[in-house]
C-alpha cells in the first residue's frame, strides 16, 4: 500500500526539515542505512583496505552490531517513548543532533588507529543517553522505567570493558563486554515485547485474544535477567546452560500465549511473533552451545540477526508510521523489508545447523540479504523521517 499523498495544505508543512524533531527520527535512519553498509565496511576491511582500524575484523563485527546498530535503536525508541511515559520533554533539535554526531563519531573512530577517541566516544554515548532519560523520568517520578536508565549504563560499562582490554588496561577479555551487553538487549526486549507485542495484537487484529500472565511473565523475565547475571559474576558453563535451558521454555510459552497464529495476514504483527521465536531459539541454542552440542555462534546471531534484526525492522516501521501520523499498515515495500531480514536470519541460522560445511555461503547469502532489507528501509523511510508529521502535530 503505497503512502498517503500529500494533499495542497500539507505541502508548506512537508517543506520543514524534521529529522531531529524526535528521538526515532536520526536513530532509525542512521541505524538503518549503517546496517546496509556494515557489509561494505567488513569487505573493506578483509580486503585490507583498512589496515589501521583500531578495532578489527570480529571484534569490530561484535561491537558494531551491540554498541552501534542496536543500542542506536534502542536509544532511539526510549527516547520517543520516554517522552510519552513521562510527559516531558526528551532531547530534540541541536542537542539530538549533538548525540546523532556522537554516535556518527563513535562509528567512525573505530575504523581509525585513535584507540583513546574511540574508547571515549563509545562509552560516552550510553552514558549520555542515560542521563537524557534519567532527567524526565525522575521529575515525572515515573520509577517503573528507572531501571532503563541502570541498563544503558550497563551498556556504557560493558563496552568500557571491551575498549580497556583491546587497549590491555583490563585482564578481561573483549567477549565479556560483548556478551554482557548482548544479555542487557535481551532483556529490553523480553520486557518491551511483553508490553507491546500482546497491546499490537488485540488492537491490530480482532478476536486474537492475546494474553499475558503474572506466573509467566515472573518466569520468563527472571530466567532472562538471571543468564545476565551469572554471565556477569562469570558461573561455570553447566550452570549457564541450565538457566538458559529454563530460560527458552519460560520465553516460549509466553510466546505462546500472545496466539500467534492469528497474525499470519498482517504483516506489521506477524513481523514481531516470528522476530520474538527466535528468542526462545537462541536460549536453546546458548544451552546447546555451552555444552558443546552446537557452535556457539548459532546461538548469538539467532540473537542478533534473528530477534533483534527482526523486532528492530519491525518496530521501525511501525514507530515512523504511528509517530508521523501515517497509517499503521504495512505497505509491499515494508513487507518486502521483513521478508528479507527473517531470510537473513533463516538462512545464516539453520543452513550451518543443518551442514556445517555451507558455513561460508550461509553468511554472504545473510549478509546480503540483511543489507537489502534495511538498505529498503532506509531510502523508503529517509522522506518519512526528515519530513514532519502529515498531521502538521510537533514530533
Amino acid at each position: 500500500m503505497p503512502l498517503i499523498q500529500i494533499h495542497e495544505p500539507r505541502v508548506q508543512v512537508q517543506r520543514r526539515f524534521a529529522l531531529f524533531e524526535l528521538g526515532f527520527r536520526p536513530f532509525y535512519l542512521l541505524a538503518s542505512a549503517f546496517a546496509a553498509l556494515s557489509i561494505p565496511l567488513w569487505t573493506l576491511q578483509f580486503s585490507g583496505l583498512l589496515p589501521h582500524a583500531y578495532l578489527a575484523g570480529p571484534i569490530w563485527h561484535a561491537h558494531e552490531m551491540v554498541f552501534g546498530f542496536t543500542l542506536a535503536v534502542i536509544v532511539g525508541f526510549l527516547f520517543t517513548a520516554g517522552k510519552n511515559w513521562s510527559n516531558l520533554p526528551t532531547p530534540t533539535g541541536r542537542f539530538l543532533a549533538a548525540l546523532a554526531a556522537l554516535w556518527l563519531a563513535a562509528r567512525v573512530l573505530v575504523l581509525t588507529p585513535y584507540a583513546g577517541l574511540a574508547a571515549a566516544c563509545n562509552i560516552a554515548f550510553p552514558l549520555a543517553a542515560a542521563a537524557c532519560l534519567a532527567l524526565p523520568f525522575y521529575r515525572s517520578g515515573n520509577r517503573r522505567n528507572y531501571f532503563f536508565v541502570g541498563l544503558l549504563l550497563l551498556i556504557a560499562v560493558a563496552a568500557g570493558v571491551v575498549h580497556f582490554s583491546q587497549m590491555q588496561l583490563t585482564q578481561q577479555g573483549p567477549l565479556l563486554g560483548i556478551q554482557v551487553a548482548l544479555d542487557v538487549v535481551l532483556f529490553i526486549m523480553a520486557v518491551m515485547g511483553g508490553r507491546v507485542i500482546p497491546m499490537f495484537t488485540n488492537n491490530g487484529i480482532p478476536g486474537a485474544g492475546a494474553t499475558r500472565h503474572v506466573g509467566t511473565e515472573r518466569a520468563a523475565l527472571g530466567l532472562t535477567l538471571a543468564l545476565l547475571a551469572a554471565d556477569v559474576i562469570g558461573l561455570n558453563s553447566l550452570t549457564l546452560a541450565v538457566i538458559a535451558a529454563l530460560a527458552s521454555a519460560a520465553q516460549l510459552w509466553r510466546w505462546l500465549q500472545w496466539r500467534p497464529w492469528k497474525t499470519l495476514k498482517t504483516p506489521l504483527v506477524w513481523v514481531l511473533h516470528l522476530a520474538y521465536l527466535w528468542i526462545p531459539i537462541h536460549l536453546l541454542l546458548r544451552a546447546l552451545g555451552l555444552l558443546g552440542h552446537v557452535a556457539p555462534t548459532l546461538a548469538t546471531h539467532a540473537l542478533t540477526v534473528g530477534a533483534v534484526g527482526g523486532l528492530i525492522i519491525g518496530m521501525m516501521t511501525r514507530t515512523a508510521r504511528g509517530h508521523t501520523a501515517r497509517p499503521l499498515l504495512a505497505d509491499r515495500y515494508d513487507t518486502a523489508s521483513y521478508v528479507l531480514v527473517a531470510l537473513a536470519a533463516l538462512v545464516r541460522v539453520t543452513v550451518p545447523l543443518i551442514q556445517p560445511s555451507l558455513l561460508m555461503t550461509a553468511v554472504q547469502g545473510s549478509a546480503v540479504l540483511w543489507s537489502a532489507g534495511f538498505g529498503l528501509y532506509a531510502i523508503r523511510y529517509w522522506p518519512v523521517l526528515s519530513r514532519p508529521r502529515l498531521d502538521g502535530r510537533p514530533g
